[in-house]
């Protein structure tokens, strides 16, 4: 029996991705790159680095810092004028509240998640949130789950992954837990052959966790 639903941040509990992406390809044109989505989501699933190219190619880390700055920069300012919400997203949780202890394990910087929640109700249905300054490495390695079930204190078999990406799903599968993958339409060239379940919506999940 499930106990423990440990809930990526972007692509399931809100609409950021695209904006994310757009943020990069602003950023990057800025040094004489661009950044096709097909591309995006090959470096975005096997957790490459959007910087990978000009510094190969001899742009200094330093220029690159400075447009990596500019990208967050960017993406802040999406984040501040764009519409986020995932419908359904709160009254799901609202719901699972009362029977399940809940998490966020996200890639996300503590500051931009912050952000973006400054205008949603979703974090106080959650026990804590682990962003990318509280483990060691990220999606699509194991260490961000692995400290969530270590914070719970719980068994991974009582714990569910709700994850819409394939490197968050590789962290979930690395971790030895049980994950859900979200349909979204971003992510949707991604391999989800390793997931536990698939549900189309956040809603679906209600359902899903009657029958696990």
């Amino acid at each position: 029996m499930k106990k423990y639903l440990l809930f990526d941040n972007d692509g399931v509990l809100v609409e950021t991705e695209m904006w994310y992406y757009e943020a990069n390809c602003m950023a990057l044109a800025e040094l004489g790159y661009d950044l096709p989505f097909e591309k995006y989501m090959y470096m975005m699933a096997h957790g490459i680095t959007t910087w990978q190219e000009p510094l190969q190619n001899g742009v200094s880390q330093s220029v690159v810092d400075n447009a990596r700055e500019k990208r967050n920069l960017y993406y802040q300012e999406f984040l501040k004028t764009k519409h986020l919400t995932i419908e359904g997203v709160e009254e799901v949780l609202q719901y699972l509240s009362s029977q399940y202890r809940m998490a966020i394990v996200t890639t996300s910087r503590r500051v931009d998640f912050e952000l973006i929640h400054s205008k949603t109700n979703i974090v106080k249905y959650m026990d804590f949130v682990l962003c990318e300054e509280d483990y060691p490495s990220a999606k699509p390695y194991p260490d961000p789950y692995l400290k969530a079930v270590e914070l719970f204190g719980c068994q991974k078999n009582e714990a569910l992954v709700i994850e819409d990406s394939q490197r968050g799903l590789t962290a979930a599968v690395s971790a030895g837990i049980e994950c859900v993958t979200v349909k979204n339409a971003f992510t949707q060239t991604h391999d989800f052959s390793k997931s536990t379940y698939k549900i189309d919506t956040i809603r679906d999940l209600v359902e899903l966790l009657k029958k696990i």
